[in-house]
């Protein structure tokens, strides 16, 4: 079982960070480069004819400039390709379609390759892989 002090965390942790009780959390927190690609596209996602969309994109690129400060994200590499084939077969295996949750399921398999549990608010995305990777439930603020 992987030692729960140490953990990757999901991106929708690093979003909703401020609002989690972080007890919860592990004590020595990472994430991976996938995260940082979330965060990043983030930026870009907000839509020019939104309301507040000058604020929203200034408060996501500050969240993204403070992740950056804090993390070096863990690279998805060789070990994380081979997981994510496993996480793919088990994905399919259940029923479930891998495609639409690409960036999810790199996460895990960087979880998985580096033996981290994974934390998030979403484990629904995550179900099924509990032979890969431990997937530990944080309640949603």
């Amino acid at each position: 079982m992987p030692d729960r002090t140490r953990g990757l965390v999901d991106t929708n942790i690093i979003i909703l960070e401020d609002l989690i009780d972080l007890s919860v959390l592990p004590t020595e927190m990472a994430i991976c480069a996938v995260t940082l690609a979330e965060l990043t596209a983030g930026v870009h996602a907000v839509p020019d004819g939104a309301p507040d969309a000058a604020a929203e994109r200034a408060r996501r690129v500050a969240l993204l400039q403070r992740v950056e400060a804090t993390f070096s994200p863990l690279p998805f590499d060789e070990a994380a390709a081979r997981v994510y084939g496993r996480i793919v077969a088990a994905t399919v295996g259940a029923g479930r379609t891998s495609r639409r949750r690409t960036a999810d399921l790199f996460i895990a398999a960087v979880a998985g390759a580096h033996q981290l549990p994974l934390y998030t608010t979403n484990p629904s995305d995550f179900a099924n892989l509990s032979e890969i990777v431990e997937v530990i439930a944080v309640p949603r603020p």
